[in-house]
């Protein structure tokens, strides 16, 4: 079986304007999505598109089927009329970029729903070719308003096929009252083996201002190892919001300063879900002749 777990530590380290340090555990499904079908039968604990303590539903991701905000059209998948599965959501956007997937393979790194909640500030998305060569990635970034706004990180040119995805990208998402944005996201990724290792770097011109890694070994997925890390990382899901709005209290105590999600509306694009804050007010109904 091609899908599996990784126990990982993420890092978070701020350098300006305040430095500000944390790092934590937690542990990630990585799941083949041509698996996906067969995995409820294989592991317990795990549901797919249904309930269980365990549960990725297929809507939940990559929802390249809608329209992106501001004004930008679904992806060809959707012009058919029928919702596309998530692997043909995931070719499709690759098609948007000039990648065919073909009968090749997508790994996702992500955090399912876990009781009902779901909350995965980035969620991977790691595209091989039938031959195993690496195509290209996808770096989904959620933030805490639900939106959604996946970046497309190609292979590095300099890799030689190996397996490391390079992008460096104004981000045009609102990800953290502390970070403005118009900063760069600066993605390092490579592709999953033995361990996990991912580092995304925050850019303001030339000076990085954040680093986050996400790092750690493989582990197999069974039942009985998913049963232990439920005991061990009880309800992961509601910890990663909970320690996400922890920190951004201390940075607010450290005076570092923050801006509101509506005071750059305009800067915040291609993303989906959009907030209210982002959808313009309806214009005043005309008085009723009376």
């Amino acid at each position: 079986m091609k899908s599996c777990l990784y126990e990982c530590e993420v890092m978070h380290a701020r350098f300006s304007p305040r430095r500000h340090r944390f790092a934590y555990r937690i542990f990630l499904f990585a799941l083949d999505l041509d698996e996906l079908p067969d995995l409820p039968r294989r592991i317990g604990l795990f549901g797919h598109n249904r309930r269980h303590l365990y549960a990725l539903h297929d809507r939940d991701f990559l929802p390249v089927d809608e329209p992106r905000h501001p004004s930008g059209p679904a992806a060809p998948a959707a012009a058919a009329g029928a919702t596309p599965g998530l692997k043909a959501r995931v070719a499709a956007y690759l098609r948007s970029h000039g990648i065919e997937l073909g009968d090749g393979s997508v790994l996702l790194v992500t955090l399912p729903r876990i009781a009902g909640y779901l909350f995965n500030p980035v969620s991977f998305y790691f595209c091989r070719d039938r031959d195993g060569r690496p195509l290209g990635a996808i770096a989904e970034v959620t933030n805490t308003f639900r939106e959604m706004k996946p970046f497309f990180v190609p292979a590095d040119p300099a890799d030689a096929g190996r397996g490391v995805f390079r992008l460096r990208v104004p981000k045009q998402f609102y990800v953290s009252p502390y970070s403005d944005v118009d900063v760069a996201f600066d993605f390092h990724l490579r592709l999953p083996g033995d361990q996990l290792a991912i580092r995304i770097d925050d850019y303001v011109g030339e000076e990085r201002t954040l680093t986050s890694t996400l790092a750690g070994p493989r582990r197999t997925l069974t039942t009985g190892r998913l049963a232990w890390f439920t005991l061990k990382y009880p309800l992961l899901t509601l910890r990663v919001i909970a320690l996400i709005h922890w920190h951004a209290l201390l940075l607010w105590a450290k005076r570092v300063p923050w801006f509101a999600k509506a005071a750059r509306a305009a800067d915040q694009r291609d993303l989906y879900r959009p907030h209210a804050s982002l959808k313009p007010a309806p214009l005043p109904s005309a008085p009723s002749a009376s």
